[in-house]
């Protein structure tokens, strides 16, 4: 092994491009050599093909079990061709031995965590991922939901649970250390609060899970979003907690703008909304946030409790 060289895992190996290649023309006949291979993408490892076609297989010793690139390819099969809906085109899935795979076609520009967007751009970036993500949820949600493949919260006591045990691993983060709280009142209190925001009865969604700084894509030029990949963590709850997923609160004021900007949300949303962002907050407040994140979660905290 060179220097600099990392070990191959025998239980995640990089396939060649015989195997790749025979696989893929099961979907591309046109595919014709393996240009590249991605890692990045942790639980997933893409090859670009010379057409164009991205070939994603699952690595095996990283799976979670909520990660799934079947769920994936069913969750963008569902949604393909809808008008304002920029999302990959699965092209095939299957399975040989060990090997889990879909071709989809490439999303054109980079995730935006490769980027280079002024804060502007970024601002109007977020409120198109906003209107994006508010089309995605307001697809037709019965094959969501009869799907094996969707886990999540199916009635409002599945979603009051997920809030409750949100909350009680983030109190468990903060009693292990007394400084990572300085606001007034309990983080007991807080999360009690945030718990009474919930109303009685919300939509439940197919959610995407994490259309972050991953997961956006945008034109690196014009900082324009191109669309949204990777759905192999998607789970089916509340809109609300796909609004959660960029670490500055004033980002996700942006992405909740464009969410609403189409078409308003109710009361109740809002209430949701609200509960979430403190979930958030306070998470990174017991995972012990640099002073700046800590600054910011504080603040916002504030504004969140006073109603803003």
């Amino acid at each position: 092994m060179q220097p600099g060289e990392r070990p191959i895992d025998p239980a995640d190996p990089v396939l060649d491009e015989g195997t790749i290649l025979r696989l893929a023309r099961r979907h591309v006949p046109a595919a014709g050599a393996v240009l590249s291979v991605d890692e990045s993408g942790g639980e997933a490892r893409t090859y670009l093909l010379d057409d164009g076609t991205i070939f994603k297989t699952q690595r095996p010793h990283r799976v979670r079990a909520s990660t799934s690139i079947e769920k994936a390819a069913f969750f963008m099969q569902q949604i393909e061709g809808i008008p304002g809906i920029s999302v990959p085109r699965v092209l095939g899935y299957g399975r040989e031995g060990t090997i889990e795979y879909v071709c989809e076609s490439c999303m054109p520009g980079v995730a935006v965590r490769r980027a280079d967007l002024d804060e502007a751009s970024k601002r109007a970036m977020l409120g198109d991922l906003g209107r994006l993500l508010r089309r995605i949820h307001a697809v037709e949600q019965a094959p969501f939901v009869k799907s094996d493949l969707m886990p999540g919260d199916r009635d409002q006591h599945a979603l009051a649970e997920r809030f409750r045990a949100g909350f009680d691993r983030a109190l468990g983060g903060i009693a292990l250390d007394s400084s990572r709280w300085s606001l007034r009142g309990t983080p007991e209190a807080v999360a009690k609060a945030a718990l009474d925001m919930l109303p009685a009865n919300v939509p439940l969604r197919a959610l995407h899970s994490n259309p972050g700084p991953p997961h956006a894509f945008v034109n690196p030029a014009t900082g324009v979003l191109t669309g949204l990949i990777d759905f192999g963590d998607a789970y089916i709850s509340h809109p609300a907690f796909d609004l959660r997923t960029w670490p500055r609160f004033q980002e996700r004021l942006d992405l909740l703008a464009g969410y609403r900007s189409e078409s308003d949300v109710d009361d109740a949303f809002l209430g949701v909304w609200r509960a979430v962002m403190i979930l958030a907050e306070m998470t990174a407040l017991a995972a012990g946030a640099r002073p700046e994140r800590r600054a910011e979660a504080e603040q916002a905290l504030g504004t969140l409790l006073s109603g803003g």
